[in-house]
């Protein structure tokens, strides 16, 4: 089923942002941020490589949480993003992105737009052409030009695009990767719970003080 876009209704939404769904779909979990020589060097432990494939899978455990924690990627991750039709209120259409760090130097986009896509009026995936379709940076948008109007309104995000973050230069910020080492030395050292109270603190403070400059407000 199809619709005429300058015909539909603008629905109200609570999203500030018009895309419906954000889903990551590829992350980086094999490249290692801190070294064995940092790790080693940072717990003392010196010519024994017994333990490397524990030290190399803690790092990635650090890694991917302070990730998390400050919402940025330190390695590219890929996302897919949703969109309804009631995102398609202007021309050219500016499709919010999420997950897009404002940490980026001047020279970097932040952002590579891997496809464009939108299901027709006849369930049929359709790609739109890289030429109609460009990154505005200033506003972690997609611009798309122009769409066309045999959109599926059966579906209730029928407009999905695919993006890839590039690595951020916080992941060589010393101050980031003393917290790494830090968060690594926590649990290098408390391989299990650290206390018998119900309420513990998820990060050591000392982590939580020198990443909490570099954690994006909420607003």
């Amino acid at each position: 089923m199809s619709a005429q876009i300058n015909e539909l209704p603008l629905g109200v939404t609570r999203n500030p942002f018009n895309y419906v769904k954000v889903e990551q779909i590829s992350r980086d979990i094999a490249t290692q941020w801190l070294t064995l020589d940092e790790i080693t060097q940072q717990i003392n432990l010196f010519e024994d490589e017994s333990q490397d494939s524990y030290l190399e899978s803690l790092e990635l455990a650090v890694r991917q949480h302070i990730e998390d924690y400050l919402g940025l990627s330190i390695f590219p991750v890929q996302y897919r993003v949703y969109y309804g039709i009631q995102s398609l209120v202007a021309t050219p259409i500016a499709l919010d992105l999420p997950e897009v760090s404002q940490n980026y130097s001047p020279s970097q986009s932040g952002v590579t737009i891997n496809s464009v896509k939108y299901w027709d009026g006849s369930n049929t995936m359709q790609t739109v052409s890289a030429s109609d379709y460009y990154y505005d940076a200033s506003g972690n948008k997609v611009v798309v030009n122009s769409l066309s109007t045999n959109i599926n309104t059966e579906r209730t995000a029928p407009i999905v695009v695919e993006y890839t973050t590039v690595a951020n230069p916080i992941a060589s910020y010393p101050v980031v990767k003393q917290a790494g080492l830090l968060l690594f030395t926590h649990l290098y050292n408390n391989r299990s719970e650290t206390g018998e109270t119900r309420y513990l603190k998820q990060i050591p403070f000392g982590v939580e003080a020198l990443l909490r400059s570099y954690k994006p407000l909420v607003m």
